[in-house]
């Protein structure tokens, strides 16, 4: 029985195999035939679609074409009209231009035609000059023969020659109208002095107060101080050998007497008298005295102001803005500070003068930097003026010329600022007045009273040798002089020749600083006595 089921449960398995082995064999085919349908199907679908979209993009690029054709063509017209109205404008322009040159040829031929006509007028007329000039050509010959003839003639009647002559009738024009040229000098020069009085009080004023400069004065004498007295006769040596070694290697005069304390240095060479007290100092502060020992301190002394002079000729160019000096004159600048001008340092009174021509030269409209530089170099030649034969103008400009100054105006200022030379530029006169503040302000300069004394009775002569003079008192210092003249002898106008010459001579004859005023009175007294 168990059997039997097995076998018929063989059977039944057997069966459901091949069932499905023959469902699979009649299955593939069909499944194979039913893709392909689907595939041909969408293939075809798919080329619908392509086909029409290919169509819809011809039609919109057909489209986009018309579009971009009717756009060219739209602008191409509007181009075209732009073009003929610019064509149109030209065309006006050049019929209005060729009106007007048409306009220009018609004016262009009358002138022609006027100008032939005044060629032709002038021509007769220089004719007629021609003519004319030689009927006065021989007029002229015929009045010279007569005007000849009639000088012999005068000569012969007067007995004296054309030249004696006319120097009598000058001195007798002169002595008939004295009083009207006083009159005449006096007015012109009382409107000029009217018209720049004011103008130049307020420059020079504005220079001074500008440039507030401490006033700074040397001598010619200085003292070494000493610790006891016993260093004298040291520094005298034994029969004078270290002091005449001292004087020997420095040129300068030592002076030692009872003044306790100190020995004086006297030369009038600055350079001299501070190497002289700078090897006194070393000297004493060593304490080694003998003559070989001063010379190698007076050696090495020198060597030490010689590096002071370059270096006080540096800062000064510097401190007055001054650029491209030579060497030599920076050297030459340095050594005024080792100068004095009646005691007055002139290294220092050449930078105020640079500062006050700088000043007034601005005020003036000029060059400022220029005026500056040459009121630094106006007094160079004082720094060789000992060693070289002539005045210090005339040296300085050529020592400036010689070592590269090749501004016309700053030479001219060297070599004029005295007058010396006539001044061929606005500068020089500037620089002449700088210098006249920088020395006459109060304290610059100072001088012996030998020469104060002979500079008064000088100036007080002056003025007693002109004629009709009474009296004459230099006062101010002798910064001015007052002058009595005899009312009687002498008009106002008189009064003010006489003061033109006393101040004229005096500028020619004397030497002073800053200027001099003269003041020429003239008055009538009456007296009576009442008894």
């Amino acid at each position: 029985m168990m059997l039997a089921s097995i076998t018929l449960a063989a059977t039944s398995a057997g069966a459901i195999v091949g069932f499905i082995l023959i469902g699979l064999v009649l299955g593939v085919p069909a499944g194979l035939f039913v893709a392909r349908t689907l595939s041909a199907r969408a293939l075809a679908s798919a080329k619908d679609q392509a086909r029409q979209t290919i169509e819809q993009a011809e039609a919109e690029a057909k489209t986009a074409a018309e579009r971009v054709r009717l756009e060219a063509e739209r602008e191409a017209l509007e181009r075209k009209e732009q073009l003929d109205a610019e064509v149109k404008a030209s065309r006006d322009e050049l019929r209005e231009t060729e009106r007007r040159l048409g306009k220009r040829e018609d004016v262009l031929h009358d002138k022609e035609s006027s100008l032939s006509k005044r060629e032709s007028a002038l021509d007769k007329q220089q004719e007629k000059l021609r003519g004319r000039e030689e009927q006065i050509g021989e007029l002229e010959k015929e009045t010279q023969e007569l005007v000849r003839k009639q000088t012999e003639a005068l000569h012969a009647v007067a007995k004296m020659s054309q030249d004696q002559a006319l120097e009598m009738l000058l001195k007798r024009v002169e002595e008939e109208n004295r009083y009207e040229v006083a009159k005449v000098v006096q007015n012109v020069v009382r409107q000029a002095e009217d018209d720049a009085k004011d103008k130049a009080t307020e420059i020079t004023l504005m220079a001074i107060q500008r440039l507030a400069t401490e006033v700074t004065s040397d001598s010619t004498v200085r003292a070494v101080t000493i610790p006891s007295d016993d260093m004298k006769g040291r520094i005298i040596g034994r029969e004078g050998r270290n002091i005449r070694a001292i004087e020997r290697a420095t040129g300068v005069d030592i002076i030692v007497d009872d003044t306790p304390g100190v020995i004086i240095v006297s030369c009038f060479d600055k350079v001299r008298q501070a190497i002289a007290v700078e090897s006194l100092e070393k000297l004493v502060a060593d304490g080694r005295l003998h003559p070989t020992r001063i010379e190698e301190v007076v050696e090495k002394t020198r060597e030490e102001i010689a590096e002071k002079i370059t270096k006080a000729g540096k800062e000064a160019a510097l401190e007055v803005n001054t650029r491209g000096l030579h060497p030599k004159i920076i050297d030459a600048m340095g050594r005024l500070h080792y100068r004095t001008s009646y005691g007055q340092n002139v290294l220092r009174h050449s930078v105020e003068v640079a500062f006050l021509s700088q000043i007034i030269a601005e005020q003036l409209g000029l060059d400022g930097r220029l005026a500056r530089r040459c009121g630094f170099l106006h007094d160079i030649g004082k720094a060789m003026d000992h060693e070289m034969e002539g005045g210090h103008p005339k040296i300085g400009m050529d020592f400036a010329r010689q070592h590269g100054e090749r501004e016309e105006a700053v030479l001219n200022a060297i070599g004029g600022h005295h007058a010396d030379i006539p001044s061929t530029t606005f500068y020089t006169p500037i620089v002449m007045a700088a210098d006249a503040v920088s020395s006459a302000r109060p304290g610059a300069r100072r001088e012996s009273m030998e020469r104060y004394i002979q500079r008064l009775n000088q100036l007080q002569d002056i003025a007693m040798s002109m004629k009709g003079v009474n009296e004459a008192h230099a006062i101010q210092a002798g910064r001015e002089v007052r002058v009595m003249i005899d009312a009687n002898r002498l008009s106002d106008d008189e009064a003010f020749l006489i003061a033109h010459d006393i101040a004229k001579r005096v500028a020619d004859e004397m030497t002073f600083p800053g200027e001099i005023k003269v003041t020429v009175l003239r008055e009538t007294r009456a007296i009576e006595y009442a008894r």
